[in-house]
């Protein structure tokens, strides 16, 4: 079996069909985006649709990110577009009107999804961390902070827990769980600027980790930017 997660694509359309690209090559069993699909970035809706006609035509599975949450906050008849508030969370809210203040289909993605292993143990894929879409894991988490990060109430922690939110890739082991941050395909913050999605293979009973980085063409990105 083999698995990819992509997250924290934050509307960098080239970074995305270049990570589809070789996603499509490798022929994974799932696809999963670990939210941050939106925002940050020039070309949110592209992104979107994208993403949207993967789900529809290969089965690719999304969680909702923070990100997202900015933009829904604006489908809201007390959302202010003046003061404080509005200064810290403008570009969300250009973000949602690029999206003609649709947020449908973003209100519509869930916090977390599971996967199946092949062993019947779960690969569980939330955008952050069991805590919420907010509270991250870094390679400087300590195991103590780590091991609050991968459980919740009434859930056992899973085989495998793939994330994202913190733009800085990770592999680990800790008491039976593999933790994979998949990075960030649009803007990532190791110094690395390719790039980065995960590839998760299950072979000999055990699933094994391996993060892809991959260079685009970020003068042509750029130039959404500043169109």
């Amino acid at each position: 079996m083999k698995i990819a997660v992509l997250a924290d694509i934050h509307a960098n359309f080239e970074a995305l069909q270049t990570v589809a690209g070789h996603v499509e090559r490798w022929q994974p069993d799932y696809v999963a985006v670990a939210g941050d699909v939106v925002n940050r970035g020039p070309r949110s809706p592209e992104c979107l649709r994208f993403v949207q006609h993967k789900q529809h035509a290969d089965g690719w599975q999304v969680v909702r990110g923070n990100h997202e949450d900015y933009v829904i906050q604006w489908d809201s008849p007390d959302a202010a577009t003046s003061g404080p508030k509005f200064e810290i969370f403008k570009l969300a809210y250009w973000t949602f009107e690029q999206l003609n203040g649709n947020v449908d289909a973003l209100r519509a993605m869930p916090f977390q999804l599971s996967l199946p292993a092949p062993d019947g143990s779960e690969f569980r894929v939330v955008h952050a961390s069991m805590i919420n879409n907010r509270t991250g894991i870094f390679p400087f988490t300590t195991d103590e902070k780590l091991r609050q990060k991968i459980t919740a109430p009434n859930q056992p922690p899973p085989a495998v827990l793939a994330v994202g939110h913190t733009h800085i890739p990770l592999v680990r082991h800790i008491d039976g769980t593999l933790v994979v941050n998949a990075g960030s395909v649009g803007l990532p913050f190791d110094g690395d600027t390719r790039a980065a999605y995960a590839q998760l293979t299950w072979r000999q009973g055990r699933w094994a980790a391996k993060i892809i980085r991959l260079d685009y063409d970020r003068d042509r990105a750029e130039q959404d930017y500043v169109k």
